[in-house]
């Protein structure tokens, strides 16, 4: 059938966002923070990172595996399509690396200037930040 006409033309993924990683890494219950204690502990005791598009805080976690929380401001980043597209590039950078990174709670914020980056420029900003959890984290003691 043309398209546009009858059922809807099926679209598939592009071929290099399918053999980056598995697709069931990211699993939604326990990688992420979800309560507000969560987000408390890790802005108190939690070490920072950042870049020009956001900042991150990493706090050890007692699971094993690093869980994403997100933080993004109406303030920063503007309406909802805008937020979404910010949180959108997030968890696939955070799912496409969580197997380097180590057992951390990680409360990544966006900065106003991420708003009308392009996500290129947000995907290897994240890629830098990460790179930096792995690389802070891993000598520090846990506590």
């Amino acid at each position: 059938m043309r398209p546009g006409r009858g059922r809807p033309v099926k679209r598939t993924t592009p071929l290099d966002l399918r053999l980056r990683g598995p697709s069931k890494a990211y699993s939604p219950a326990q990688r992420r923070l979800r309560r507000k204690s969560d987000f408390d502990a890790a802005y108190a005791g939690g070490r920072r990172f950042g870049n020009g598009f956001f900042g991150v805080t990493a706090l050890w976690n007692d699971k094993g595996w690093p869980r994403l929380g997100l933080a993004v401001a109406v303030r920063t980043a503007g309406g909802g399509v805008e937020r979404n597209r910010i949180r959108r590039i997030i968890r696939e950078s955070f799912r496409l690396h969580q197997h380097e990174l180590p057992g951390v709670d990680l409360v990544v914020s966006a900065r106003s200037r991420a708003k009308d980056a392009p996500g290129t420029e947000l995907h290897a900003s994240l890629v830098v930040l990460w790179k930096k959890v792995k690389e802070q984290c891993a000598t520090l003691p846990r506590s």
